[in-house]
């Protein structure tokens, strides 16, 4: 088997998709599409799966049924912090003709409100003094391709698979934005000339944990340093642009498309948006898991009411789909026993989530006269879980770019909600300018806030149910 794509971010979100369905195709009879991983982060992967061959097990869980399967479409793991020399002759290999990206939206240094490249981050800053050398993903990417022409080879397709709107175009106007920072006709060349298609992926993963670890090896017979577990579930929507070719993907399973768009936008505001909703709700009230939220009361009609009033209006159309059932299905998922999904994993970054999955939903609403109903609860919620202690006195960590500064305005507003509110509404680069001068959306945050300090999370869900 050779390699002919690498793939960026080695988490357990691309080894429970892009990964699998490669398998699959592998399994087919393709010989020349095998995976090299490159992770920017840690060693700790590359660690846990060189001395398996980088095979792994797939644990597929459905409320108390389980099915394992080995994954092989890994042929290597590389690490950019001792290996970055040798990543770059590999992408200039003509076998490689894809990139493919799971690095989270805060991966790509965006500026959180606009989406485009964030010119002051400290990592693109010292990826412009030191280009050849970049640690930064615009960077990174950069170099690879400037390498890749310099070198006569045509430029590999760059496919984006994080939950980003318009993934595909996004990464590209922030990778040729930078490019033409470091020099404007190499900018030009990226802009013209490397394909980046957007894509919608689909799969419920959460981290991994011991008992996982130890499931597969009661079930297998053997040691799987770090196995992936995820939902039966998968979907993954391909825009059809890859000069250098590309796996027999659709035939197992994806759906390539001229315009991912709609499907983009229907799983980023109706999975993603609820799942935001759940976790800043579910952390405050100290509830654990995705399947343990659905179990309240109050919780599943709280999401349902986001779906029917907030999210489903404002999407485009999409194709061969029925948004309701999509939800309804959505639902069933998240009551999924078997994948411990940790709502304050989901409750991470925030600042980069909200803003593509609720908050241009609600600019979207009011463009068109229609207030959003759970939209600012949900941002109440978030920033009440910015103090990090909930309701049941538990201090959690926040994991956030904006950490520092969004726990310091949390602390220094303290239980006090229009000053906490006002404060935070200020990080123009979350919220931009016309959300917070809209006074039905401040007053409704505000409202939802001074009701979540001081009556907490039960009886403010009960409040709003019995008030819509």
């Amino acid at each position: 088997m050779f390699p002919g794509i690498v793939h960026i971010g080695l988490g357990a979100f691309c080894r429970a998709h892009l990964a699998v369905y490669t398998d699959d195709v592998l399994e087919k009879g393709a010989k020349d599409w095998g995976i090299i991983g490159v992770d920017t982060l840690s060693p700790a992967i590359r660690a846990a799966l060189k001395p398996q061959d980088c095979l792994y097990t797939l644990l597929a869980r459905d409320n108390g049924e389980d099915k394992l399967r080995v994954i092989g479409s890994m042929l290597d793991v590389m690490i950019t912090s001792d290996q970055k020399d040798d990543i770059f002759d590999l992408l200039i290999d003509p076998q490689i003709r894809i990139v493919t990206l799971t690095v989270t939206e805060k991966g790509y240094c965006q500026d959180a409100a606009t989406g485009s490249l964030d010119e002051k981050h400290p990592a693109i800053l010292a990826d412009l003094s030191n280009p050849t050398t970049p640690n930064s993903i615009p960077g990174f990417l950069t170099e690879a391709i400037r390498l890749r022409r310099q070198t006569g080879q045509s430029p590999f397709t760059v496919l984006v698979c994080d939950n980003l709107a318009q993934n595909g175009t996004k990464v590209r106007d922030i990778v040729s934005r930078f490019a033409s920072l470091r020099d404007p006709e190499l900018g030009q060349f990226i802009k013209d000339n490397v394909s980046f298609p957007c894509t919608m992926v689909d799969r419920i993963t959460p981290a991994t944990q011991d008992a996982d670890r130890a499931t597969v090896a009661a079930n297998l017979g053997l040691e799987d340093a770090w196995p992936v577990v995820t939902e039966p579930f998968r979907q993954w929507v391909i825009e059809d642009r890859f000069p250098l070719g590309r796996p027999a993907w659709e035939d197992v399973g994806a759906i390539m498309v001229d315009n991912v768009h709609p499907f983009e936008m229907m799983k980023l505001r109706c999975l993603n948006g609820a799942h935001s909703t759940l976790a800043y709700l579910s952390v405050i009230a100290g509830i654990e898991t995705i399947s343990d939220a659905m179990a309240d009361a109050d919780l599943p009609k709280i999401i349902r009411w986001l779906w029917d009033k907030d999210l489903i209006p404002s999407l485009p159309v999409v194709p061969g789909t029925n948004v309701e059932d999509y939800t309804r299905e959505l639902e069933t998922r998240f009551r999924n026993k078997g994948v411990r999904h940790l709502t304050l994993q989901i409750s991470s970054d925030g600042s980069q989530k909200l803003p593509p999955r609720l908050l241009e939903a609600a600019r979207e609403l009011y463009a068109v006269g229609k207030p959003p109903a759970v939209i600012p609860l949900t941002i109440a919620a978030w920033m009440r879980f910015l103090a990090g202690r909930n309701e049941r006195g538990t201090d959690y960590r926040i994991a956030d770019p904006y950490a520092d500064r969004l726990v310091t305005i949390a602390a220094n507003a303290g239980d006090d909600p229009e000053l906490l509110a006002d404060s935070l509404f200020a990080v123009r680069d979350i919220f931009g300018d016309d959300l917070p001068a809209n006074p039905h959306f401040r007053a409704a945050v505000v409202r939802h806030l001074s009701s979540l300090i001081t009556d907490g999370t039960t009886k403010t869900l009960k409040t709003f149910l019995a008030d819509n």
